[in-house]
């Protein structure tokens, strides 16, 4: 009889890993509720962290500070919604200002420690989609199937001016274009699980795909490793 960690092993894992902006989260969850998976917005624990970090007048420079923050990270996801400390942090966490702060302090080995077995938990039948940025490279690296998304970084400027101000969030495109090609750079360069495409990732270009496109490439993808 399987226990419940051996159920979880063996649950097939979609990973979306991508730059900032680039859709993994939109493309994540609709891939998901296709399948009937469930969904790990990996990036969303780096900024339930750092905006409890914020909160606590940690400064992101503190790294001892930070992994403790961490440690003790008191959080719930339900469905689409997340709660830091029982309150509803969902809109919080998409200030650009806790995503930079989140950026800055994503590199820290002992916070991605801290945070790599919270993730892998999500693994559960019948299945996970994992979007992130090091997802199919250090997360869960036996993925049944890993997704590169990129998009070129001024249609994803462009992406998250726009779902900024849905939200009801100021935002101004040439401070978003700046701050995500430092987020890139940052990324691309830290020491520790930078963002790069898996050997066996499949590379698919977004920029002049829309949501819909998308997502039909990434499930035809997965029906025909299915096949």
């Amino acid at each position: 009889m399987s226990t419940p960690a051996a159920a979880g092993a063996q649950a097939p894992v979609i990973t979306i890993d991508g730059p900032t902006a680039s859709g993994k989260g939109t493309i994540a969850h609709r891939v998901a509720k296709a399948l009937g998976f469930t969904v790990l917005d990996s990036g969303a624990l780096y900024r339930l962290t750092a905006l409890a970090a914020r909160q606590a007048g940690i400064d992101p420079d503190d790294e001892a500070g930070v992994v403790a923050v961490a440690q003790n990270l008191d959080v719930r996801f339900e469905g689409p919604h997340m709660y830091l400390a029982g309150r509803d942090a969902g809109h919080d966490i998409r200030q650009e200002a806790v995503g930079n702060f989140a950026s800055r302090i994503a590199g820290y080995p002992a916070l991605r420690q801290a945070l790599l077995e919270r993730q892998r938990a999500f693994r559960l039948p019948p299945g996970l989609v994992a979007d992130g940025r090091d997802m199919g490279t250090v997360v869960f690296p036996d993925a049944s199937l890993k997704i590169f998304l990129i998009a070129d970084v001024e249609a994803r400027a462009e992406r998250r001016c726009k779902q900024l101000i849905e939200k009801g969030i100021s935002a101004n495109l040439a401070d978003l274009l700046k701050d995500m090609r430092e987020r890139d750079a940052r990324d691309t360069q830290r020491a520790v699980a930078p963002l790069a495409a898996a050997p066996d990732a499949v590379e698919l270009d977004s920029s002049s795909l829309t949501i819909e496109q998308t997502v039909a490439a990434v499930l035809d993808l997965w029906r025909a490793r299915q096949a």
